[in-house]
């Protein structure tokens, strides 16, 4: 198979213009498993169609839900007769590269009676799942996965009725507690979930809108089982990880001004602009609204002189799909950035920590990897060079970015993996002016 590489000529030009934020992928899995358990028609607008979400799609399908898409519309179809019509499924359920789509699709795995074998891509399958497997056996069910339960491919018998789950969430990850949000509603009695650091609460605010009793006390999330959930549709917000590329690019680039529309703001998700703009950037919001629960708004953002920044263990889950983005800023802010307490990244798609201070390093960077981080520091001028993307979506598209303002062309090598999470990057580089790529 050949593998496609592009070539990046850096760019005096600014960036500019007036864009739709990218879809969504973390809404888009949501919305579509909330679909699946909810009776009737749900209707999706501002779907995203990544390799991911047609992942989740076709598993749901093998559990009994019907799917109509229509991809150019940014719209799905979901119809459901709710946890009545889902079933065993017929077929091993592949995620590809989904680590969201199998962990969530666990939960609601494990209140469907019968058999559910989980797998995926040669990535997924070096992803680690004790995670979910030691909660959701409290559930009741058997579950069970490959080198002592620690990897997929995994399988499960499902229950009709579990039992309810009182957990601790040792690691602040949404998958997880989506996972046991999900399974909770097949519980014979109220389930806790105890969430020290928080993370994104997406899953919390679409159960609500469709009729789940959810409740926040301090740090712990008590579910109420609900057998009948009435269907919603969704308008769902644009991608504020995705569109961190898009920011980085008119930080960077001097004489750039850049406006994205339509974008979640949801606080669990703003880590990354919330640092921006410590650190100096000049990055506005206006247009704010809220639909189930969510925020969304319209961002402007202009060339700025950035600053370092320090991003500590509590501040991660907030911003975690941006730190390889981040280090590319650091790369030109004035001083020395650390990150800290980013030990997760090394169970990613890839190692990000390694695969993110690898590529810089080659271009030049003043880069130091750590047991859990990173110290960057700077300003430097990259250089032109070959960097690989160690087939992750996020590392490919942060050394296009940094290919943007070095010194020389920057060949990002296996890009292939881009539209895991955001197919219409290049489209979309073209759209704020940037044309000076090439892919072969």
């Amino acid at each position: 198979m050949t593998v496609k590489t592009v070539r990046v000529e850096p760019t005096l030009q600014g960036v500019g213009g007036d864009i739709k934020c990218p879809r969504d992928k973390s809404f888009s899995h949501r919305a579509a498993m909330i679909g699946a358990l909810s009776e009737g028609d749900t209707v999706i607008e501002g779907f995203s169609f990544c390799q991911d979400t047609w992942s989740t799609l076709s598993c749901l399908q093998l559990i009994g839900v019907e799917i109509e898409t229509f991809p150019e519309l940014e719209k799905v179809r979901v119809r459901s007769q709710g946890w009545a019509g889902l079933h065993e499924p017929f077929d091993i359920l592949n995620v590809g590269n989904s680590g969201t789509t199998l962990r969530m699709l666990a939960g609601i795995a494990a209140g469907i009676e019968g058999l559910s074998i989980f797998t995926g891509d040669h990535s997924i399958r070096r992803r680690p799942m004790g995670r979910i497997i030691d909660p959701l056996r409290k559930t009741g069910i058997e579950i069970r996965g490959r080198d002592h339960d620690r990897l997929p491919p995994i399988y499960l018998f499902g229950k009709n009725r579990l039992h309810p789950i009182h957990h601790s969430l040792d690691i602040p990850s949404a998958q997880v507690k989506s996972c046991l949000l999900f399974a909770a509603l097949r519980a014979d009695g109220e389930s806790s979930l105890e969430e020290p650091i928080v993370s994104r609460n997406h899953t919390e605010n679409m159960l609500r809108s469709v009729g789940v009793r959810i409740e926040k006390k301090k740090n712990t999330i008590h579910v109420h089982p609900n057998s009948s959930l009435r269907a919603h549709s969704f308008h769902l917000p644009g991608d504020a990880s995705s569109a961190a590329f898009l920011i980085a690019a008119a930080l960077l680039i001097p004489g750039s001004r850049l406006v994205i529309r339509d974008m979640g703001l949801n606080p669990t998700r703003t880590g990354f602009l919330e640092c921006v703009q410590r650190i100096g950037g000049n990055v506005e919001r206006f247009g704010e609204s809220e639909e189930f629960y969510e925020p969304r708004g319209n961002l402007t953002v202009e060339y700025s002189s950035l600053n370092n920044f320090h991003v500590t263990e509590d501040q991660i889950p907030s911003l975690i799909d941006e730190i390889p983005i981040l280090a590319v800023l650091a790369c030109r802010a004035r001083g020395t950035s650390v990150i800290s307490g980013a030990g997760e990244l090394r169970v990613k798609e890839s190692d990000r920590l390694h695969a993110i201070s690898e590529g810089l390093s080659r271009l030049g960077a003043n880069i130091i990897e750590t047991e859990d981080g990173l110290i960057i520091s700077g300003p430097v001028r990259l250089q032109g060079g070959k960097v690989k993307s160690y087939g992750d979506h996020r590392i490919a598209m942060s050394m296009v970015i940094a290919g943007l303002i070095a010194d020389g062309p920057v060949e990002v090598e296996d890009i292939d993996c881009i539209p895991v999470s955001y197919p219409g990057f290049f489209d979309d580089l073209q759209n704020i002016g940037y044309r000076g790529f090439e892919v072969n």
